[in-house]
């Protein structure tokens, strides 16, 4: 049951990402600062985390078979919020006004924030199963995921937040995504998903690593491209490096 606290616990370093954001002007820096964080933090765990992770469970010893088997699920992510994208308006990135930039922000709000549920549910059905064998394990991980939820927690708020200038709306919509954690915990806990989290894990992992990539080249990289603030930029790139090294370490 502590595995299950923990994994609520989790959630709410997405909170504290939008205290951060509430606490601040939330102006153009800002964004772009936190724009670039959320980059280098999803970046780094796809390299760091992710991918490798992906490649130990699929990997059968058919490589092929494992390869295509990872395409197909990173082809399904990535055209999912493709086609999703349509559907969320404003998704075009028209910089000519402040309020075309602003409805921008916020589509980038809400297509991350999918993607970031889907990817918290895995997290808290690892974690969750993790902590049955070895609690330490499962929290030294756990404070790894609750490091990188933080900028992730900001972006998602300083982007939605500035689209709809409401608090309230911008606190429902994080709220629901840090539960997102606790669910997947609770799924291992109801369902007993530790029987067959492997494959539990290749799926979601597969489509989670398309969505991320989706988020990270059609949604980040543009609004990254046109940054104003460089030296904001810069340290946010950084600043998300650094956040995934420390648990690393640890």
């Amino acid at each position: 049951m502590n595995g299950l606290i923990l994994t609520l616990i989790l959630g709410l370093f997405i909170i504290a990402g939008g205290v951060i954001v509430f606490l601040s002007k939330n102006n153009d820096k800002f964004i772009e600062f936190s724009l670039a964080m959320a980059f280098s933090v999803i970046v780094m765990l796809l390299v760091f985390d992710i991918i490798p992770e992906t490649w130990e469970i699929i990997d059968t010893g058919n490589h092929l078979i494992s390869i295509l088997t990872i395409i197909c699920g990173v082809c399904t992510g990535f055209f999912f919020l493709r086609i999703l994208d349509h559907f969320i308006p404003d998704h075009d990135d028209d910089l000519s006004t402040t309020e075309d930039d602003n409805r921008n922000l916020g589509h980038i709000g809400l297509v991350s924030s999918i993607a970031l549920v889907l990817h918290n549910i895995v997290e808290g059905i690892a974690i969750a199963t993790l902590y049955m064998s070895d609690a330490k394990s499962g929290l030294l991980a756990g404070i790894g995921v609750g490091l990188h939820n933080i900028p992730l927690g900001m972006v998602i708020a300083s982007t939605f937040y500035r689209y709809t200038q409401k608090k309230g709306k911008t606190s429902l919509l994080l709220l629901g995504i840090s539960l997102s954690t606790f669910v997947g915990g609770w799924l291992v806990y109801v369902f007993h998903l530790e029987e067959s989290i492997h494959f539990i894990e290749s799926i979601s992992l597969t489509v989670t690593l398309g969505m991320l990539l989706f988020i990270s080249c059609m949604e980040l990289i543009p609004k990254i491209r046109h940054t104003k603030y460089k030296k904001m930029t810069l340290l946010g790139l950084i600043l998300g490096v650094l956040l995934l090294i420390i648990p690393m370490v640890i």
